[in-house]
């Protein structure tokens, strides 16, 4: 199914385009700066961020797609899908008729990604156009046998610079010309897990870097010229939510593990059960009044996560500010194991609410921001 989103991004693009020569395609830029939770905007000083707005659009919201990760809602952005359909459906996940496995270490079997087409793909085959991607999610995997004519293979230890250089470069002299751009960053992201997002003393110094990047790329775009015929959109993927040591939800307090086979965690979780699914359900219903515990075909309509082999039989939802483990040492919660210290960063699941905000338009930039990050809705772009 269409996310409203890609329509939105489509207005912005025709709407709000300087003026150029009419010979020259279009080219656009789409940069995601990780976990960019939206009432950051409110709470701190982004003078570059600012800058940039004034002089494009600022979208009122955006809401975004269940489940809250990383690798879904990015593929949502650029496919227009949700995860149902596109296929990405969590960070980590287990196809049962291949048993093949997907996590942000191991994403790189076009298997994963081929049940839809991301922009950069379908620009790539038009007729004098290519893409050019620095590190965006997927974008380093051949899908349906295409990948962009410029790529960067993942490794988080690159610097912003040298992922801004490359993608201004391939912009600037490339043959057929780049017309379609991503950039990726992980923070405020990593910090927001780090000290938690509540941490004003430490984010408003990682937010502070976070707006010089920005200022950094409007420099670098003027000064190679690719300003006034470039489109940008800033945007995130997802929000966060302040986490505590005492509100965490103990799977082992409630069902043996032998039971079942744990996929993904925390705020959402899949379990694949290796019993009767109906005697895990049992157990897990009335585990925590702090989750929600759906079988498959129960989860609701609203959240378009049901029709797709890679969901799990059995889904549970934490609480906003909640944390699901197995217990409070267990080295399976180690890729979110900050979340299990006092006053950290963690996801949360979605509700209905959103932010509001101003929306102006003028000529070549735009920014995207997320919706709610503490209140519910983040960021999908």
């Amino acid at each position: 199914m269409k996310l409203l989103v890609i329509i939105l991004f489509s207005g912005l693009i025709t709407g709000c385009r300087s003026d150029s020569s009419s010979s020259l395609p279009p080219k656009l830029l789409l940069v995601s700066f990780d976990g960019f939770r939206a009432d950051y905007l409110k709470n701190y000083e982004f003078p570059h961020l600012q800058n940039f707005i004034k002089e494009g659009v600022l979208v009122e919201h955006v809401k975004n797609v269940f489940i809250t990760k990383t690798f879904p809602n990015h593929y949502s952005i650029v496919t227009g899908l949700y995860e149902e359909s596109h296929g990405i459906v969590a960070n980590s996940m287990y196809d049962a008729v291949t048993k093949k496995h997907f996590s942000d270490s191991n994403d790189k079997d076009p298997f994963w990604w081929n049940e839809a087409v991301p922009i950069w793909v379908t620009n790539q085959l038009q007729e004098n156009r290519s893409s050019a991607a620095a590190m965006w999610p997927g974008t380093d995997v051949p899908i349906h046998n295409t990948i962009s004519s410029y790529f960067m293979n993942y490794s988080s230890s690159v610097s912003f610079e040298e992922r801004l250089n490359n993608i201004t470069m391939w912009l600037n002299n490339s043959n057929p010309p780049v017309t379609f751009a991503t950039l990726y960053w992980e923070e405020p992201d990593a910090s927001g897990h780090k000290y938690g997002p509540e941490d004003e003393e430490n984010m408003s110094r990682v937010l502070k870097t976070v707006d010089d990047l920005i200022g950094d790329l409007v420099q670098k775009l003027k000064m190679l010229g690719l300003w006034e015929n470039l489109n940008v959109i800033i945007t995130s993927d997802h929000g966060m939510t302040q986490c505590s040591q005492d509100r965490l939800i103990k799977l082992d307090f409630c069902i043996d593990r032998s039971y079942y086979t744990l996929i993904d965690l925390s705020p959402v979780a899949a379990l694949l059960p290796r019993i009767n699914r109906t005697e895990v359900y049992n157990k897990l219903k009335n585990c925590s009044s702090h989750m929600n515990v759906y079988l498959k075909e129960d989860i609701p309509n609203r959240f378009y996560y049901q029709h797709n082999d890679r969901i799990q039989p059995i889904i549970l939802v934490a609480d906003e500010g909640w944390t699901i483990v197995l217990n409070e040492s267990s080295q399976k919660c180690s890729v979110r194991l900050e979340n299990l210290l006092p006053s950290k960063g963690c996801l949360h699941q979605p509700n209905e609410d959103f932010t509001e905000f101003e929306a102006g338009c003028t000529t070549r930039a735009h920014w995207i921001p997320p919706a709610s990050g503490s209140e519910g809705n983040y960021t999908m772009g």
